[in-house]
């Protein structure tokens, strides 16, 4: 019985959140992909990243996945926190959308910063994951 309960809640918390399961489980790997920019967890960033990455920042840089992992080992870039809100998934069957506003604690040459952005991801679907193909952020005044 309590089985069949925590069943129906679930789909019951599907059916009120709208949400279907590749956005629930594309919005954790976007999660994990930023707890790993805090962790420095190259291999993990490696795996959920496509070799054609474009990391693009508010400031116009945009890192190549090579260059990302570079910075992230040797601490030219560095993240100390990062929280999304407002989280809006569109997907398309291979390729998604993640549209989100941040609030990032980072640092750049040893500098901290905090940034309030407005960010765009595009994912692509690989087989039975998703990896990240692209992002683009733009300040918030």
């Amino acid at each position: 019985m309590k089985v069949l309960f925590t069943i129906l809640s679930f789909v019951y918390g599907l059916t009120v959140f709208g949400q279907s399961t590749d956005e629930i489980k594309l919005t954790q790997t976007m999660q994990e992909f930023h707890q790993a920019l805090i962790k420095k967890n190259t291999v993990s960033i490696n795996q959920q990243t496509d070799k054609a990455l474009t990391y693009g920042h508010s400031n116009g840089w945009v890192e190549t996945k090579n260059e990302l992992l570079k910075n992230l080992e040797t601490g030219y870039t560095g993240y100390q926190s990062y929280k999304e809100d407002s989280i809006s998934v569109s997907i398309n069957s291979v390729a998604a959308s993640v549209r989100y506003v941040a609030d990032i604690n980072a640092t750049l040459k040893g500098q901290p910063s905090t940034y309030h952005l407005k960010v765009l991801e595009v994912w692509l679907k690989k087989g039975n994951r998703w990896v990240l193909f692209a992002r683009q952020s733009i300040k918030i005044d």
